[in-house]
């Protein structure tokens, strides 16, 4: 078989790729195929760590727009998160896969707090961990969370699970010329603005020298592939 081109990996799951087509909540058929990829990953003796989002029960930069107090609307995004990765949790311990929740938040009857050389240590022994709450302040997306968090694991790459193939020059949705970039460098996205993940998250990859692979989460077995060193999605670095 095919090694792994990653021995510890970051994957980052927004809140909107696991309500599927419904409008909000978690759609559970995506919840167990997310889940199962994951199991698939760890069976290659690859160490890997999730970020989840919470996009799909609560949006605290949406709610500020009726009035919430920003800090306040974050702080509630960050609990959503902690339903999605209880999910995820429960998913994943029903296939067999041992896992960790760590929260940037303490919330003891939940999750463990989040302790840098415990989840190495996790990892380490064939654990996922799933890291929810953010980076525990509002201010700071899950993207920047996910660049953080790898950075503080020593990952070797982020993988950004989303509901396209890669980064578009413009919302391939609306608009049939966008063009779909294979590679592009860090400067280049800031440069030009391009959604893969937020300011702060491109910087702190680029400072650290952490590559990014954005990829289509609905196509089942693409976390596999990407860890395999498929030549799929966006790579983003240099």
């Amino acid at each position: 078989m095919k090694k792994p081109a990653f021995r510890r990996v970051v994957l980052k799951i927004s809140g909107e790729a696991l309500q599927g087509g419904g409008g909000s909540g978690i759609d559970f058929d995506v919840l167990e195929s997310v889940a199962a990829q994951i199991k698939e990953v760890r069976s290659l003796g690859v160490e890997l760590a999730v970020v989840v989002g919470g996009g799909n029960i609560f949006r605290g930069s949406t709610s500020t727009a009726h009035g919430i107090d920003r800090a306040s609307a974050d702080y509630m995004g960050m609990l959503a998160t902690v339903i999605n990765g209880l999910a995820l949790q429960d998913a994943l311990e029903k296939m067999g896969v041992y896992t960790r929740v760590q929260s940037a938040i303490e919330m003891h009857e939940l999750a463990e707090s989040y302790i840098r050389r415990r989840a190495r240590r996790h990892l380490e022994k064939g654990r996922v961990v799933i890291f929810v709450a953010g980076t525990g302040n509002p201010y700071f997306t899950t993207d920047t969370t996910a660049a953080l968090r790898a950075i503080e694991i020593g990952a070797d790459v982020i993988l950004k699970a989303t509901k396209v193939d890669g980064v578009y020059s413009s919302d391939p949705v609306k608009t049939k010329r966008a063009r779909k970039f294979d590679q592009l460098r860090y400067i280049d996205v800031l440069k030009k603005g391009l959604k893969v993940m937020d300011a702060t998250a491109i910087s702190l990859c680029m400072d650290n020298s952490l590559p990014i692979i954005v990829f289509n989460l609905n196509r089942y077995g693409n976390i596999k592939r990407v860890v395999l060193g498929e030549k799929i999605g966006t790579v983003v670095k240099g």
